[in-house]
């Protein structure tokens, strides 16, 4: 579904992506652990278009099509969406008006959707205003549902929810990426993401969405370089018992990338 190729991308002069390889398959969940200023975001906010982030070298492929140089709306109609860790305030837009134009005309049950991820009391507010962390969250996911991607990606869905919350967003993720499956007897996992068609790309801090959701694969992105693919569980216990640093030593990266100071 997904094909990223040596992807460099700068901000202004500054290089924030070096050479990254990805690759996520239909029906596939990919872990994305990191830490701050290692250019996580600015891998997903290259994904989706934005402007600020200029790819100087490599190419994109999403679900057969290059779209290196779409336009952020063009990625979005082709399947792909996101849920950003600090959205925007819009002011003058309702979140019933903005879900009715991410639907783009589909017939959509939006009082079942919000009730859903318990957000039917906020519809007539405007889009993320003087909500809290949790309820911004549940915003980003409802409008995920009315879009229906092929691809979701998630900037730390856990960043600033609290526990009540974590568990609704959490089960939410599943519904929207697993389609609330569990394989049936005698079916494996593997099985069962054979019968999925949509993937998800997602960056966890705390690795609290993995009590959630079934990942497949994880990978480290450290100063701006990927390494260390494994499970994520086993990355996410590697990172708690030795921290970032001793991870990508062990993977014997460039001389001098372990020490080199994160941004």
């Amino acid at each position: 579904m997904l094909h990223i190729e040596n992807l460099h991308v700068k901000i202004g002069e500054r290089e924030v992506l070096n050479g990254i390889d990805l690759h996520i398959k239909e029906g596939e969940t990919f872990i994305l652990f990191g830490p701050n200023g290692s250019g996580k975001t600015s891998l997903l906010m290259t994904l989706m278009g934005f402007g600020n982030y200029t790819v100087t070298e490599g190419k994109i492929v999403f679900k057969g099509q290059d779209i290196t140089a779409a336009t952020t709306y063009e990625r979005a109609r082709l399947g792909l969406g996101m849920s950003f860790q600090r959205p925007p305030t819009i002011h003058g837009l309702p979140v019933r008006q903005m879900l009715k134009l991410i639907a783009r005309g589909r017939d959509v049950d939006l009082e079942g959707m919000a009730r859903q991820v318990n957000f039917h009391q906020f519809l007539e507010r405007d889009v993320n205003a003087g909500f809290s962390g949790g309820e911004i969250k549940r915003s980003e996911i409802l409008q995920l549902m009315a879009q229906k991607p092929s691809l979701v990606l998630f900037d730390e869905p856990e960043s600033g929810v609290d526990l009540e919350n974590m568990a609704l967003i959490g089960r939410t993720v599943r519904e929207l990426i697993e389609n609330g499956r569990t394989p049936e007897p005698g079916h494996s996992m593997k099985e069962l993401r054979a019968r999925r068609q949509t993937s998800g790309l997602i960056i966890t801090h705390t690795g609290y969405i993995l009590d959630y959701i079934t990942a497949d694969r994880g990978q480290v992105l450290y100063n701006g370089h990927l390494c260390c693919e494994d499970s994520p569980r086993r990355i996410l216990e590697h990172i708690r018992q030795y921290g970032y640093k001793e991870c990508v030593r062990c993977l014997r990266v460039p001389a001098g990338l372990a020490d080199a100071p994160q941004e």
